[in-house]
């Protein structure tokens, strides 16, 4: 077991890499579930149907979308097990802590969706579980950090500030894009319920935090420069940059009265938005590359790297 374990060590990195892909891809999917009305395309949970587990053809392209984005779901288990395993191998505490809490996020998330599928996909909920996603992709940024992130210290006190309040302000959008979402058409289901909001009310406040976010994210990136903080004005750039594509986005989707297509592009944005709100809020804290996993099979020589 050792031994497959070591050999398993090596692999740490592209595990780590897939595990974010693959936790952004099924937010992707799960949209693709709601923008194609599938959201009930399996009624119940956790089987498909009273009788069954796997759709039949009664249940039509629905039953077919919604349960092949259940099976999804055993893609996601069988990643974060064999990086679990893979940190196991390189004995990295850390990095199989975060492993660890990566896997027990899905079946949680499994839960989740289907309490959304038993409550006929009560937006409350389905903001729930679109944000529970949001976090698990910050936990699997948080792992790729601390596997491979130039060596730093401790942000001063300025830019620390700003960046954390980069990232609460970052989850107070994406919390109202939820809100948003709940008013909007795209429900899941024709019977399914909407939270009772004016759509063009919650819109407004969206785009005001989104306002915000931006105006924090550009006083970071200036204190970053000016400081000569060169990680930290990077990945800020980068988040800056995503969250005006997403506002961008945004603002055209709303005029187009919510075309599938760029709800869905939105989705994949607001995962990219939460990776980056992850990496800038991490980027301000220390990290030191001579205890990263470097997945070969030579034993790690600084304790707190390994398990025992």
């Amino acid at each position: 077991m050792h031994t497959l374990l070591a050999g398993l060590s090596r692999y740490l990195w592209p595990l780590a890499v897939a595990n974010l892909l693959a936790n952004i891809g099924i937010v992707v999917t799960g949209g693709a579930v709601r923008l194609t009305g599938s959201g009930l395309g399996c009624p119940t949970w956790p089987r498909c149907t009273d009788e069954s587990y796997v759709a039949h053809g009664e249940l039509g392209l629905h039953g077919a979308i919604e349960f092949g984005n259940r099976l999804l779901t055993f893609v996601l288990v069988a990643i974060a097990l064999l990086c679990f395993l893979a940190a196991l191998g390189a004995r990295h505490r850390r990095a199989t802590r975060l492993s660890l809490v990566i896997g027990l996020g899905i079946p949680l998330q499994a839960v989740i969706g289907g309490i959304t599928v038993l409550t006929d996909l009560n937006p409350w909920i389905v903001a729930g579980h679109f944000l529970l996603s949001m976090a698990m992709i910050m936990v699997c940024v948080a792992l790729l950090d601390e596997l491979r992130s130039p060596d730093r210290g401790a942000a001063p006190p300025l830019p620390r500030a700003l960046a954390w309040a980069t990232f609460a302000s970052g989850w107070v959008a994406l919390y109202l894009g939820t809100v948003v979402t709940g008013a909007g058409p795209h429900a899941g289901d024709t019977d399914s319920p909407r939270n009772g909001l004016d759509p063009a009310t919650v819109s407004q406040a969206h785009a005001i935090s989104v306002y915000v976010l931006v105006a924090l994210t550009v006083a970071l990136l200036v204190v970053a420069v000016r400081g000569g903080h060169q990680w930290l004005a990077r990945v800020t750039g980068l988040v800056l940059l995503v969250e005006v594509l997403q506002g961008i986005l945004g603002w055209v989707q709303y005029w187009l009265d919510l075309p599938v297509a760029l709800v869905a592009l939105h989705m994949l944005g607001a995962g990219l938005l939460a990776a980056g709100l992850a990496r800038v809020g991490l980027a301000v804290l220390p990290h030191a590359s001579e205890n990263e996993a470097h997945a070969d099979e030579g034993t790690q020589p600084h304790a707190a790297t390994h398990l025992g």
